[in-house]
């Protein structure tokens, strides 16, 4: 006779803050130069991290560089990410971007019209977009909390 094991499921309330502004940056410059500006319009050190990495509709392995920076003692996170693999878009509702940035923190009173207008004073950026997350229907979208 099999004898049955009962089976207790414990449901974890994790916090998680995923809460993150999301920018739309348009520029002709390679990711590494961009990521150069940033470092040096807001005083952070962007370093290249491993990129992400998805198969596209033809079964080939698409690459999305990305580069990061963490403040050692603030929970801000600042990630570049390239919208662009070859022909392929990381986000192909946003063809008309060429890298995103994307700016977590738990602060509430993030002066978004500051940083929009620190970046439009980037010579290499030709415009930036506020792309609100809630209205992107995307299936790569969840890569972006990782």
């Amino acid at each position: 006779m099999k004898s049955t094991q009962k089976v207790t499921r414990v449901k974890l309330d994790v916090e998680q803050n995923n809460e993150y502004i999301l920018l739309g940056i348009v520029s002709a410059e390679p990711d590494y130069k961009i990521s150069l500006s940033l470092n040096n319009k807001f005083r952070i050190s962007l370093k290249n991290i491993s990129p992400i990495r998805l198969f596209g509709a033809d079964k080939s392995e698409l690459s999305f560089s990305r580069f990061s920076y963490n403040e050692d003692n603030s929970d801000l996170r600042i990630t570049l990410i390239s919208n662009r693999s070859d022909k392929n878009f990381f986000l192909n509702k946003l063809k008309n971007v060429d890298y995103l940035l994307q700016i977590q923190t738990s602060e509430k009173d993030v002066n978004f019209n500051s940083i929009t207008s620190d970046l439009r004073e980037i010579d290499t950026i030709t415009a930036i977009f506020n792309i609100d997350i809630s209205k992107i229907k995307d299936k790569n979208l969840h890569h972006l909390t990782q």
